[in-house]
C-alpha cells in the first residue's frame, strides 16, 4: 500500500511538472523570450514566428502619424510633414518593417537606419530610441493578463534619460503551441508621455 501511495504521489508530481512546463513553455512570456533570443541569434525567420512584424509596424506607423507633438522628434519639419506622413502610411510601414528585419539580421542600428525612407529621416528605430534608449535596461514583465485567445503583457524598461521607467504593453495572439505579438497597444500614450518628459528636460524642470 505504501509503495502504491508513493507511486501515485510521484505520478502526480510528474504530471503536475509536465503541465507546468507546458504552461510556461507555451505561454506568451516564453514566446517573447524566444523573440528576444531570435534577435540575439540574428534569426529573422524565428523572430517573425513570434512577432507579426507587418502588424506591429503598421500599427506603430498609424500611432506615430496621429501624434503631431512627437513628429518633431523624428523630423525637424515634423508638423509640416504630418499630412504627408498620413498619405505615405503604406510606404512608411514597409520601410519600418525593413528596418526591423535589417536590425534582426545584423544587430546593427546603423545598418537598419540605412534603409531608404519614403520621406525625410522619419525612422521607426529613431522613434524607438526616444522611448527605449541604448542605455535602457529591461526590468522585467510588469503584468500579464491572459485569456484563451489573447494576452496583454506589460514590459518594463528603465529610461535613464528621464530617470524613470516606461511600460510597453504588447498584445499577443494564441497560435496554438506559441503566442505571437501583433501590436504595442499603448504607443500613443507612451509617445505623448515621452514628449512631455523631453519638454520638461529641455526647460530644466
Amino acid at each position: 500500500m505504501k509503495k502504491m501511495i508513493l507511486a501515485l504521489l510521484l505520478l502526480g508530481v510528474a504530471v503536475g511538472g509536465y503541465l507546468y512546463y507546458r504552461k510556461v513553455s507555451t505561454g506568451p512570456e516564453y514566446s517573447l523570450l524566444q523573440a528576444a533570443k531570435a534577435v540575439n541569434d540574428h534569426d529573422p525567420a524565428a523572430f517573425e514566428r513570434y512577432v507579426d512584424v507587418g502588424s506591429v509596424t503598421s500599427s506603430l506607423v498609424d500611432d506615430v502619424t496621429e501624434q503631431g507633438s512627437v513628429l518633431g522628434m523624428l523630423n525637424p519639419g515634423g508638423i509640416a510633414v504630418k499630412g504627408a506622413l498620413r498619405l505615405l502610411k503604406p510606404q512608411l510601414a514597409k520601410a519600418a518593417r525593413q528596418e526591423v528585419q535589417r536590425y534582426v539580421e545584423t544587430g546593427s542600428v546603423e545598418a537598419a537606419a540605412s534603409v531608404p525612407k519614403p520621406i525625410g529621416n522619419v525612422s521607426l528605430l529613431g522613434l524607438a530610441g526616444k522611448v527605449v534608449s541604448p542605455e535602457s535596461k529591461f526590468k522585467g514583465i510588469k503584468y500579464s493578463n491572459q485569456t484563451d485567445e489573447e494576452a496583454l503583457v506589460g514590459l518594463e524598461f528603465t529610461q535613464p534619460r528621464f530617470d524613470t521607467t516606461l511600460v510597453l504593453e504588447v498584445k499577443m495572439l494564441n497560435k496554438g503551441d506559441y503566442w505571437q505579438a501583433t501590436q504595442i497597444t499603448n504607443t500613443a500614450d507612451i509617445l505623448k508621455h515621452v514628449a512631455r518628459l523631453e519638454k520638461q528636460r529641455l526647460l530644466g524642470r
